[in-house]
């Protein structure tokens, strides 16, 4: 009995979806380019002016395969974020389920020479609910920094 609430608690805490988001001021297909491209993705990929992305690879089709590296810049520590995608809809949806079995939805919205985009994915166990939403927020700030200066 112990075991069934345990497991019912732990899909309980994977379930938790969390969500972020941003308007860029760029037009849905520069927004799009800036995110899904492998030589932008490592120039904006960071939430904090003390990691980068030194490489990234993207198949952007359904069942196919992304990889980030995420890296400290002194070299202490480092990590792949990678998955598989699920659903490519160009200029509006990308879903992908990530290496570790969770699920991503990512939404642009264009709006003239503005574009929003919502992202929303399973939060992991190991750390709070608010620092995976302020890294990835952060993240996501940093795209819109990069793309509307660039």
């Amino acid at each position: 009995m112990f075991a069934v609430t345990k497991t019912n608690k732990m899909e309980t805490i994977n379930a938790t979806t969390i969500s972020v988001n941003t308007i860029v001021n760029a037009p849905i297909e520069k927004v799009w380019d800036y995110f899904t491209g492998t030589k932008h993705i490592t120039s904006w990929y960071q939430a904090s002016d003390d990691w980068h992305a030194p490489y990234a690879e993207n198949d952007l089709t359904p069942g196919g395969k992304f990889k980030t590296t995420m890296a400290a810049k002194d070299g202490s520590f480092s990590f792949d974020f990678g998955g598989v995608y699920t659903v490519v809809e160009k200029h509006r949806r990308i879903a992908y389920t990530l290496d570790d079995g969770r699920k991503v939805n990512i939404d642009f919205e264009a709006n003239g020479d503005a574009t929003k985009i919502e992202e929303a994915f399973e939060a992991e166990n190991t750390h709070s609910v608010e620092m995976q939403q302020g890294g990835w927020q952060a993240i996501l700030d940093s795209f819109k920094k990069y793309t509307e200066s660039h």
